[in-house]
């Protein structure tokens, strides 16, 4: 081992924070966590990161961070650790000093991840398992950990800070919204850079999203089985490094490149979310890897089977839990967090999995210590949170059961919605929870309408185009038999499974796109798009594409509006999201309930029958009904602006009919009102409605599967009035 210049003679105390290796324009000081080691041996590489060029012994021990101070180092040098300690997988202890470890804190990674058995602290193929030990070097197949000078000129970036109940999520991913970008360089294409370069960006602002959730960015490890079989964990929850980015999202490995990405969005008015995942690491079960945590001290960083610690207890599925009730795991989650929204500038979170970072001992618990230091941190106070709020634990279904100031995927507004346009009967009862915002799951403890983040599709599950082509999944180039993957889909192919040149069948899914779009939009609560449904995207019926970094999952920017022809489907979208940002009373927010009244006495909302009543008890209990009209009064309550001026709107009238023929729709009288008139039509390929005014107490012949949207044109007496 040659000499690098950095002597054990340099080597100075430093301190025990911040945790990680911390630039200070003098030199760095290297701080790592472990409450069980018993030695810790910074490891110092060339700039190949292929040859280790010095071993330094951390040479302080303080409040169970092991630190040192190299006052020769600079920015971009490459580092990982070996940790000593006991080797006792009955006692939760794995540590393996043969074994290269990834700093949990670095900044940035060089180099990929190399598989070969060296990677694991025990003899593969041994009798003895996970019980014996491996004493092969695994430097050489390991990303290094990179030092980082984090300044970065930002400019006259500013966050958008959008309020929630004016928020349009659009869920895309790096790689998949860039690959196959026909303006996008193709140096670009799947990195950062050109998921901030204009074309990208002009196009969700055309669109008229307010948000990009991204699937995760955090340094990820490509899981063996799927490296043997020529696939890679393309969406990346299997995190290695929880401050680190993906370096394959990267042109030139620079941090830099994300911040350039984050102020190019934030110019353009769009808030950046990332997909997180605190609930485990890419290190699997006790048969697992030792990468990083697993060697740094096991029984600290994930929760063990108490009765045999040598297992893993796992919430998440993958075969890991990360032990967030350990107050350092806590920090290291809670520091992430932080160093994301402040070093980088993002403006929320999705949480992979959130019921397992808020579970205690005894389970599930809304005042978790997690939870907790979320409520109560400055620093987050200011960004988005949105859970997942499942896991596959015990008791691991969670929707509705987050605290205050958090947003929750809510599944129960997918399949609602999803089974109403298949046809499936008895639906209109929740049907109407639902576009209300799901005030039975979310009215708590002052919590809004937008704490419900209603979605029809996303990464996980169908594409829209797919949900109306496919009755079953077709996940076979997963190679796992098509076993995996959910098989409760609710979907349907109208005919032929997958695509067809059948004019009717492809005008029919084509409407029953429009027609879950529309009610998406036009629902109370946070709408979330899947990134290229209002491309037609299609990923050929597979509905768990983890693992295709191809053309299954890449956006296809070519097929411009899907199956039927032309950008229709895309000027769809665009109109929707205009009428939804230009009519308040499709977001309010406070949970509507029919209790406010206008002043012509009319209720904040009210649902009709096809014959122009309000549905009654008994109506809402007849199970064939597939027809309802949605009535909300832009005039019933009392909104204000940010700026403090009235959001009072207009009365819109929206009909859902997802029965398959004709229904005459009577529209309804209301007091100071002269006509309607349609402004969208499902119906229509671009939505266009008309200029005609419909009589109230007309009949209005409403097509079968379809949304309409009408608004009241009130008398002139009435505006005066006002």
């Amino acid at each position: 081992m040659r000499n690098s210049g950095v002597h054990r003679t340099a080597v100075r105390p430093g301190r025990p924070f911040p945790l990680g290796a911390t630039w200070d324009g003098y030199g760095v000081n290297f701080a790592l966590f472990s409450a069980h080691a018993t030695k810790v041996e910074l490891c110092l590489f060339d700039r190949s990161g292929m040859r280790e060029v010095e071993r330094v012994a951390l040479p302080e021990y303080t409040d169970e961070v092991w630190h040192g101070y190299l006052p020769e180092a600079r920015p971009g040098l490459l580092y990982g650790y070996r940790v000593h300690g006991p080797y006792e997988p009955a006692a939760g202890h794995r540590f393996n000093p043969n074994k290269l470890l990834v700093d949990p804190y670095a900044r940035a990674l060089f180099g990929a991840l190399r598989w070969s058995d060296a990677h694991f602290g025990y003899r593969l193929g041994s009798t003895r398992e996970d019980l014996s030990f491996d004493r092969r070097d695994n430097a050489r197949g390991m990303p290094k950990c990179r030092v980082v000078d984090p300044a970065f000129t930002w400019g006259d970036e500013r966050a958008p800070r959008v309020a929630w109940n004016d928020t349009v999520v659009y869920e895309a991913h790096v790689r998949g919204m860039t690959m196959r970008h026909p303006e996008v360089s193709a140096p670009l294409r799947g990195t950062f850079a050109g998921l901030g370069s204009a074309p990208v960006i002009e196009h969700l602002v055309s669109l008229g999203v307010t948000a990009i959730e991204l699937l995760p960015v955090h340094a990820m490890v490509d899981d063996r089985h799927l490296v043997e079989k020529g696939l890679r964990n393309y969406w990346g929850y299997n995190t290695l490094s929880f401050f680190a980015p993906e370096q394959h999202y990267m042109t030139a490995g620079m941090v830099s490149e994300f911040k350039a990405m984050v102020a190019r969005l934030h110019d353009a008015g769009i808030e950046v979310i990332l997909d997180v995942v605190y609930n485990h690491t890419g290190e699997g079960n006790h048969m697992g890897p030792t990468l990083s945590f697993r060697g740094i001290d096991n029984a600290s960083y994930y929760r063990l089977n108490p009765g045999d610690r040598r297992y893993h207890i796992d919430d998440t599925g993958t075969g890991n839990t990360l032990n967030l009730n350990h107050p350092r795991v806590l920090q290291m989650v809670m520091d992430s967090l932080r160093y994301w929204v402040t070093e980088m500038r993002v403006d929320g979170f999705r949480f992979d999995l959130a019921t397992t970072l808020a579970r205690e001992p005894h389970g599930f618990d809304p005042g978790s210590g997690f939870l907790d230091a979320c409520r109560q941190d400055p620093v987050l106070q200011s960004v988005k949170l949105i859970a997942e709020p499942w896991d596959v634990g015990p008791g691991g279904y969670q929707v509705g059961a987050f605290p205050p100031g958090w947003a929750e995927w809510n599944d129960r507004y997918r399949d609602c919605v999803r089974r109403y346009w298949r046809g499936d009967e008895g639906m209109l009862p929740e049907l109407a929870a639902r576009l209300a915002g799901s005030a039975d799951l979310f009215e708590r403890r002052g919590r809004r309408p937008w704490s419900s983040v209603n979605f029809v599709t996303a990464h996980d599950g169908f594409t829209l185009e797919d949900m109306v082509s496919y009755a079953h999944k077709h996940n076979e180039a997963n190679r796992e038999h098509n076993r995996d993957g959910h098989d409760a889909n609710f979907s349907a192919n109208y005919g032929v499974e997958g695509p067809t040149a059948d004019p009717e069948i492809r005008r029919m899914r084509e409407r029953q796109k429009r027609n879950v779009l529309a009610m998406l939009l036009l629902s109370q609560g946070t709408p979330m798009l899947l990134g290229g449904d209002e491309l037609g995207r299609s990923q050929g019926g597979n509905n768990n594409a983890y693992c295709q970094d191809n053309d299954v999952s890449w956006v296809d920017w070519t097929a411009r509006g899907g199956s039927e022809g032309g950008g229709d489907l895309l000027a769809f979208v665009r109109r929707l999201i205009r009428l939804r940002r230009e009519h308040p009373v499709l977001r309010r927010p406070v949970f509507l309930h029919g209790r406010q009244v206008s002043p012509t006495g009319v209720k904040d909302i009210t649902w009709f029958t096809p014959q122009g009543q309000e549905k009654t008890s008994e109506q809402w209990r007849d199970t064939h009904a597939r027809c309802i009209g949605m009535l909300l009064n832009g005039e019933a309550g009392f909104y204000m602006s940010p700026d403090g001026s009235p959001a009072s709107d207009s009365t819109l009238l929206v009909v859902f009919n997802a029965f398959h023929d004709v229904v005459p729709f009577t529209l309804p009288r209301v007091p100071g009102g002269v006509g309607w008139r349609c402004l969208l039509d499902a119906g229509q390929p671009r939505g266009a409605g008309d200029t005609h005014v419909w009589a109230p107490g007309g009949v209005y012949a409403v097509e079968g599967r379809t949304t309409l949207v009408f608004t009241l044109i009130y008398s002139r007496a009435t505006i005066e009035g006002r």
